[in-house]
């Protein structure tokens, strides 16, 4: 499985963003796939995860403020961001998973993308 993020800028403080994974196969089973973040120096931080069944899961920082979609027949993962803080700054990265157990703590995902960088001032 092949990801590649992209969409990630810099913003000002209280602006959005929309970043897109795209994957070159369907996943069409278990955990599907996931937006993660990290900043240097810490570990990598689950955002936001959007099952095989449809059920999202939010870490409590982002919620209210980060929508995960998907378009199925573009095989192809979104992370909506509204209202950006500087603790949003980070490198964003996509992760699949074909089997269950979706958690935010990324150990259980086999595949990653390269990451797109947010930066909000």
């Amino acid at each position: 499985v092949q990801l590649v993020e992209s969409g990630g800028n810099s913003v000002q403080a209280g602006g959005s963003l929309k970043l897109t994974c795209t994957a070159n196969i369907a996943i069409t089973n278990g955990c599907g796939m996931a937006w993660y973040r990290q900043v240097p120096g810490k570990k990598r931080e689950g955002v936001a995860i959007l099952d095989t069944a449809g059920v999202t899961t939010y870490a409590n920082s982002v919620k209210g403020r980060l929508t995960i979609s998907r378009d199925n027949a573009k095989n192809t993962l979104y992370l909506q961001m509204y209202n950006l803080k500087p603790d949003d700054t980070a490198m964003y990265y996509c992760a699949a998973r074909d089997s269950w157990g979706c958690e935010l703590d990324p150990s259980g995902y086999a595949y990653w993308g390269q990451g797109t960088q947010v930066t909000v001032s």
